[in-house]
């Protein structure tokens, strides 16, 4: 089952460039919160955002997401009567909520009607940390 390998090869890959970019764009948000509307920085940020996601984010949630189902579905991997694979599904489905919340505040961001703190963006770059610790804790070393 040589595709298996390459499949998960693909998915690391995937999930590494998923979750750059889920690290960078909340630290983005940060600084973009202390750049006046309409000013030079915002519309770097703007830019810099907008690409961010869609040439990136979007595209490696997209492939994690169909790497992983592949995996699922198509090896024997994953064993559902093991609670771990129940957490890490859990914890990927909140990943994909972030990323939708990251992706509703970009938009605020574009439209220059961000409400948001530069702590609130501080606290939430932490939540896909944690995430990624659960999520690769459930996968390697697999404790229920």
């Amino acid at each position: 089952m040589i595709w298996v390998d390459w499949v998960k090869a693909l998915h690391v890959i995937s999930v590494i460039a998923w979750m750059a970019g889920m690290f960078y764009l909340p630290r983005l948000f940060v600084y973009h919160v202390d750049s006046p509307k309409g000013s030079p920085q915002s519309e770097t940020f703007k830019v810099m955002e907008r690409r961010l996601m869609r040439a990136i984010i979007n595209p490696a949630m997209t492939a994690t997401w169909v790497f992983g189902l592949l995996l699922v579905f198509g090896s024997p991997a994953v064993d559902w009567s093991r609670g771990w694979t129940w957490v890490k599904t859990a914890a990927v489905i909140a990943m994909s909520g972030v990323h939708g919340m990251l992706s509703r505040y970009r938009k605020d961001f574009e439209a220059d009607r961000n409400t948001r703190s530069a702590k609130f963006f501080r606290v939430l770059n932490e939540v896909p940390t944690l995430l990624v610790i659960i999520i690769v804790i459930m996968v390697i070393v697999k404790p229920f």
